[in-house]
Parts: C-alpha cells; structure tokens; sequence
C-alpha cells in the first residue's frame, strides 16, 4: 500500500513538473480510441519498430494534452465487435490515468450524448429523454453528470486541466432525434441555460477541489465562431476561458490556415481574457487505405500536395504558426492513433482515418511526419497589418449584396458557409456594389464571410428560403 502510494506521488509530481516547463502554446493529441484499437489488436511502434505504450510515445515526442471524449451511455457498443463499451467513464478514467502517468494533461471533452455530436448531430443521451423538455430538470442532468463524473476522476488522481462543455455546438445542444433531424435549430434562452450548468458545475468542482481547471466552449468551422460568439456573449454565457474551434482543410475549404489566424485575431481583440485553441484538425499523409472503411480526410491543399508525412507535418507546423502569431495558445490533432484494425465502427471495418495518423499501416510512427510536430516551437512571424475597408453585407431576398470601396486588397471575395463551415459558394469581388443571386441553395442557414487571402472583412448569418 505504502509502495502504490508513493508511485502514485512520484507521477502527480512529474505530471506537475511537466505541465509547470510546457510553454504557454499548447500541442495536444485526441487519443479517445487508442484503448479500442489496443483492445483491437493494434501494436503501437516507435520508429524503429520497437513495441512501445502509445501514451509514452506522444509524451516523449513532446505532446503537451491528451483530449478524451466522454459518452454518457455508449450502449450501440453493446453489439459492436467483442461488446466492449468505449469512451464511457470507464475506458476515459483509464485513459485520463495513463495520460497523467505519463505526464501529460488531459482536455476532457464532454459529447453529452451517446453517439457522436457534431454541427449536424447533437442528440440527448437516452437517460435524460424524459425531461428533454422540462429546462429545469435537463439542465440538472446536465449539473450533475459534469459534476459526479469530474469529482471521481479528482478521486482517482485523474482530474483534468481543462473540460470543454459540449462537442462542434454550431446549433442548440441535447436535441431528441427529430427536433435535430428536423433542421438546423438554435433557441439561444434554452442554450444558455444548458451551458450554464455545464460549466458551473466545473466552477463548483474547481472551488471543491482547490485546483484550476480551464472551461471551454467547441465550435466547428473558424467561420462560424463570430456570430456563435456574439450569441454566446449576449445571452450572458461567459463562464468559460477557452474558445476552441475545429479546423480542416477537407470541411472548411476555402478558408485557409491565413484567414483562420484573421479571425482567431479578432477574438482574441473582441473577447479580452479568453483563450483561443484549434481543438481538432486533421491532415492526410497518404491517399492510399488499409481496410475497408472509408476514409474520412482524402483533400489536400494545394500548398501541401501531395500527401505525404512531410505535409502533415508542415501542415501543423504552420497552422501552429499562424495560430500562435495572431494570439491563439494551442493546436489539438484529432485521433492521430486510430489505426486500422480488423474491429468495425457502425460504418465499416477498420479506421476511417488510417491515411491521417501519425502511424504508418504496420502501426509504426512515421518518419517526418505529424508526430516531429510536438517537438517544434510554435514560432510568431511578422505579419503586415491588415487594410481597413468599409464593407457593406446584405441579404435581398434570394440574393447577397455587396458593397465596396473602389480601392481594394487582392483576390476579395464573398464566400458562403453552411452550418457546419463547409464552403458551398465563392463569388470574386470588385469595388462599387453588386448582388449575387443564390439560386440552387437549398433551404437553410448559411454564413457569408468577405475575405481576402489573408484578412477576413465582414461576416452575416442569414437564412435562405427555399425557391
């Protein structure tokens, strides 16, 4: 007992010391399936080849954050490949033990649902169905699953340093299955009540517990998050210090690694005090497979064509850098693990990501490739201030208009965004007005964003009727 007991000290110590010599710009890795692949049969190499614990192997390249999603009841496991339920408070404590053991942070990212949540998908969790409509009672649920979940892992030597409340939240969060496949919805009083309790109940374990513990809101696509924000800020939600985005090239083309440090500048200068993270990204090192599953990342920038481990790799270096110039503090990799085995997901056997870890198809750390990354400095290049324009953002009816001033930066543009950050039109800009019909857009909300290669000008929510 003494001996566990003073193993246990030993690794709070070094996980403290670790965290205590990391920069301020945080590198941190999804790691939520590598229990599941392990359990899968997957053997996870170093460069040479050499069997080695994957925990260990992202903290010695340098990883400072291990992200970890939590379901509330992942029963669809049930009937899944051996049963084995996965990402449920179980296999999370476990992965939040090994994180810290090896002495890295975790980032607990709280789905609260069963399944996956996204910008499209934000189910409630089955147990908390029959008070989806009672507020008082569902943000309760809330309260409590964040605040018992959070206090056992203080228990067990394994609370984390930073807890998102709600996974990519670009509409209204613990829908049933019809409300959410009914359309986009967003009713902003019963949002607010949700995150609220969310993230008290982090503030309550923080003052129960005496340790700091960073609050986070997710939002997916660096367009969406202006107008998400100014929700967010005027329906009085601001008990958080982070805002992390998601950003891919495959689902947020066209905006480019240029326009995302634009806007991530912005937040930084129009939300004092608040933290700005890449919580999830994804690049490709291969557009070849292993498995029958497909694939989830098969574009490539043209920047970082072709796919190889050197573009991954350039591709987080840079984004880390424009992230980093323009006041952001970190850059999360998404699964850089999920490695293909002969286990199934509910869409296929093996990974859907295979082609964008940091592990060859034999599980073997690429050489060059994304796991060098965590090693680097996120450097803080010059970068020339942006011209001021006036810009004027309409919608008229089935169209935009623009206005501009005759004088104007290269290569402007009006792009339009879906929900979820997915570009869906492009129309080039000169100086003067113009409209740009939007016929053949289906019935929906959209994001218009006038920018620049590297400057974001203007930005407008608006809904398009259907024709």
């Amino acid at each position: 007992m003494l001996n566990r007991t003073i193993l246990s000290l030993i690794a709070v110590l070094m996980l403290a010391a670790a965290l205590n010599g990391q920069s301020a710009f945080i590198r941190g890795a999804d790691l939520s399936y590598v229990q599941e692949m392990e359990d899968c049969g997957a053997l996870f190499k170093d460069t040479a080849g050499n069997p080695a614990d994957p925990f260990e192997l992202f903290a010695q390249a340098g990883c400072d954050m291990v992200r970890l999603r939590l379901w509330h009841t992942p029963a669809w496991y049930d009937t899944l490949n051996s049963g084995q339920r996965y990402s449920d408070f179980t296999d999370v404590l476990e992965a939040a033990q090994r994180s810290k053991g090896a002495g890295m942070g975790v980032l607990l990212d709280y789905h609260l649902s069963d399944f996956w949540a996204d910008p499209g998908r934000q189910w409630v969790p089955g147990a908390w169905l029959p008070v989806v409509h009672d507020l008082p009672a569902l943000s309760d649920s809330v309260y409590q699953h964040i605040y018992t979940t959070l206090m056992a892992m203080h228990e067990a030597g394994a609370l984390p340093e930073m807890v998102q409340v709600g996974n990519e939240t670009n509409r209204g969060i613990l829908l049933t299955q019809e409300e959410n496949d009914a359309g986009w919805v967003l009713d902003w009083p019963r949002n607010a009540a949700l995150f609220q309790a969310g993230l008290q109940a982090v503030s309550d374990v923080e003052s129960e517990t005496g340790q700091d513990i960073r609050k986070a809101i997710h939002i997916a696509g660096p367009t969406n998050v202006g107008w998400l924000m100014e929700g967010f800020a005027a329906n009085d939600v601001t008990g958080f210090e982070v805002i992390g985005l998601s950003y891919y090239w495959q689902w947020h083309q066209p905006t480019t690694i240029a326009q995302t440090g634009s806007i991530i500048s912005s937040l930084v200068a129009d939300y004092p005090g608040k933290e700005v993270m890449i919580f999830e990204t994804g690049y490709p090192w291969t557009m070849d497979w292993a498995d029958g599953a497909s694939n989830i990342l098969t574009d490539t920038h043209p920047d970082y064509a072709p796919a190889s481990p050197d573009a991954q790799r350039r591709w987080l270096e840079d984004l880390s850098d424009a992230v980093a110039a323009n006041g952001g503090s970190g850059v999360f990799y998404w699964e850089p693990a999920w490695v293909s085995t002969a286990c199934s997901t509910p869409w296929g056997q093996g990974s859907h990501k295979e082609n964008a870890t940091f592990f060859d198809f034999d599980s073997r750390v690429l050489e060059g490739g994304g796991m060098d990354w965590f090693g680097g400095e996120a450097t803080t290049p010059t970068i020339d201030a942006a011209p001021q324009i006036q810009v004027v953002l309409q919608q008229r009816g089935q169209a935009l208009w623009v206005e501009l001033p005759a004088e104007l930066p290269a290569l402007l543009r009006c792009d339009v965004y879906d929900i979820g950050g997915r570009g869906v039109r492009s129309f080039p800009l000169q100086g003067g007005g113009q409209e740009f019909r939007l016929s053949g857009l289906p019935a929906g909300t959209y994001v218009a964003v006038v920018q620049s290669a590297g400057q974001v000008f203007a930005s407008k929510l608006f809904e398009q009727a259907g024709e």
